[in-house]
């Protein structure tokens, strides 16, 4: 099996983009590069060992939630003064530092809320609308190029980072054993997407 080590491409990158917190456009690189690098590490290891990479190992909700808590606690590494929210399932995901006691906060303001997700464009479900920074990371994973050993390696595709508002969110209806959730309305995406900081 051939393993190769992914990267953003720099010239993709926003430069226009005004972002919050004291952010980076090198912050989002660097840390899509921590990501990257931790699967070529794991996935070289597996190879050597004949077994079948991460990324096919693992289910897409699976898949969903490490990326996602690999990329929180990598830009919070990364940027000048966001830290990640200490508090269990917290909101939002990276709080700015010192703005809550301990850097921990059930439900905050003061922050950016991370999400991933195959979809391209960047829609995503989430537990309810909020006032928020709201960060998208759009991802791919080749589960299906034969032989196998020519799949590519996963693939972070799409960035976004914008600020929106409960007014943007449509509430999805809830199933019997369902949990209820809200998605950026088709409006509400477009706000977001005018916000990228990555696009491939």
């Amino acid at each position: 099996m051939s393993i190769v080590r992914n990267s953003l491409d720099p010239a993709k990158l926003n430069t226009t983009l005004s972002l919050p917190f004291e952010l980076r456009l090198d912050d989002f690189r660097s840390a899509v590069q921590d990501v990257y690098d931790f699967f070529y590490d794991v996935n070289l290891g597996l190879s050597k060992k004949g077994l079948a990479r991460l990324d096919d190992m693992l289910r897409p909700a699976s898949m969903s939630g490490i990326v996602s808590d690999m990329l929180t606690a990598s830009l919070a590494k990364h940027s000048r003064a966001l830290v990640v929210n200490a508090f269990h399932n917290g909101h939002p995901d990276l709080l700015v530092s010192g703005q809550y006691p301990n850097n921990s906060v059930r439900s905050g303001e003061h922050g950016v809320e991370v999400k991933t997700t195959r979809k391209r464009g960047g829609a995503v479900d989430t537990h309810g609308a909020r006032n928020q920074w709201m960060c998208v990371f759009v991802y791919v994973v080749d589960n299906a190029t034969e032989p196998a050993v020519d799949r590519k390696p996963m693939s972070i595709r799409e960035i976004y980072l914008g600020q929106v508002t409960t007014d943007d969110f449509r509430r999805n209806a809830r199933g019997e054993l369902g949990t209820k959730t809200a998605t950026l309305h088709a409006q509400g995406i477009a706000k977001l997407r005018q916000s990228w900081v990555y696009r491939e």
